[in-house]
Parts: structure tokens; C-alpha cells; sequence
């Protein structure tokens, strides 16, 4: 008896997973019927996926930041150990620590001009974050008019085949729009994905970009302190 059971699950089992394999095998045929344009979506889905993971693990490496790092610039510079100040930033790899360092370097020369070194090293960390950003933002603008061109191509060869039937069925005429409208469907899909990606992505960039304003202003503080 345990045997027979044993057989069902197995077999409910092997049952399931053709299943499976038959519904994934559906969705990839129901794709391909979009015709040739959805060579170029799938690789605007490629491009797109890429790019965000990319600059996510870039990204994400930037705004890693220890909480102790300017507190102890802080001790460094109010004890006069310049050296072990610039050595700590020197080799802290993050944006924040690459701004102090050349704040340190310019160390005894007016504020203003600390200010403009750190300000000029922030903008060209920024630069580097935002690097190949903008692949998302086009891919999100484009992806959905990829799409709507494969629709209205394809619409237009349909009626064009309707022509020389004499009376199509509804089935016919409603299965045919069905296959035209998966390029119009699969563009947005991609857009509004490279869309949240991009959105995301944003987000977080402001977010170290924040913490370099912080320390930057945090930074002149501390320099400013002994004249206070």
C-alpha cells in the first residue's frame, strides 16, 4: 500500500513538472509569434538588465560608507595628524573618502578653495555613478515604441491578408490582433521595467550624494573649529 502511494506522488509529481515545462514552453512560442521586431525588444531587455545590475553593484560599492569614518578625520585633524588623516581616506574606497582626501590635501589654503577642490571631486564621483544611467532612461522611452511599431506593422499586413479573404471569422480577426498586440504588450512590460530600474537607481545615487554633502559640510566644520 505505502508503494502505491509512494507511485501516486511520484507521478503527480513527474505530472506537475511537465506542467511546468509545458507552460514555459508556451509563454517563449506566444513570444516568438510576435514576429521580427521582438529581436530587437529582447535585446533592449538584455541591454536593460545589464546596465541596472552594473551600475547597481557600482552603486551600491559608493554609498558604502562607515559611520566611524569622519569621526575619526575628526580626531585625526583636531590632534594634528594630518598624516594619518590623508592616509585613512587615501585608503578608504568610496566617494566620501576621495572628497576628504582632497580636502585634506588643500589644508591651509582659504576655504573657498577647499570648498571648489571637494566640490569639483564630488562632481566627477558623480559622473562616475551616473555613467551609462542614461541607457536606462532611453530604453524606457524607446521599448514601448518598438512595441506600438511591431503592433501597427503587423496590424497593417493583417488587414492587408483580410483582404483577400471574403469573410473572416471573429475567432480568425480576434486570434490575429491577440499575436500583433504581444509586441505592443512585451515594449512596455521592458519600458516600465528599465523605468523602475532607472527610478531606483536614481535613488540611490542621491542618497550617497546626500552623505557627500554631509561630510563635505562636516568637513569645513571641522576645519573652521579652532577660529570659533
Amino acid at each position: 500500500m505505502f508503494d502505491i502511494f509512494l507511485q501516486v506522488d511520484s507521478t503527480a509529481a513527474a505530472a506537475a513538472a511537465a506542467a511546468e515545462v509545458t507552460k514555459s514552453e508556451s509563454v517563449f512560442s506566444m513570444l516568438t509569434k510576435g514576429g521580427p521586431i521582438m529581436i530587437p525588444l529582447g535585446l533592449l531587455f538584455v541591454a536593460a538588465v545589464y546596465v541596472f545590475f552594473e551600475r547597481l553593484l557600482v552603486i551600491k560599492k559608493a554609498g558604502q560608507v562607515d559611520d566611524n569614518f569622519m569621526s575619526i578625520i575628526r580626531d585625526h585633524i583636531t590632534n594634528g595628524n594630518l598624516s594619518a588623516a590623508r592616509s585613512l581616506s587615501k585608503n578608504t574606497n568610496n566617494p566620501v573618502a576621495r572628497m576628504i582626501d582632497k580636502g585634506i590635501q588643500r589644508i591651509g589654503k582659504p576655504i573657498e578653495a577647499i570648498e571648489k577642490s571637494m566640490d569639483n571631486v564630488g562632481k566627477l564621483e558623480m559622473y562616475k555613478m551616473e555613467k551609462n544611467l542614461i541607457i536606462l532612461s532611453v530604453i524606457a522611452r524607446i521599448a514601448p515604441l518598438f512595441g506600438f511599431v511591431g503592433t501597427i506593422v503587423g496590424l497593417v499586413i493583417l488587414l492587408k491578408d483580410f483582404a483577400t479573404i471574403s469573410s473572416p471569422s471573429i475567432s480568425q480577426i480576434a486570434d490575429a490582433m491577440y499575436i500583433k498586440l504581444i509586441t505592443s504588450a512585451s515594449g512596455l512590460i521592458i519600458g516600465m521595467l528599465a523605468f523602475l530600474g532607472h527610478s531606483y537607481l536614481d535613488t540611490q545615487i542621491n542618497r550617497t550624494a546626500n552623505r557627500m554633502e554631509a561630510a563635505s559640510s562636516e568637513f569645513i566644520d571641522i576645519l573652521q573649529e579652532p577660529t570659533r
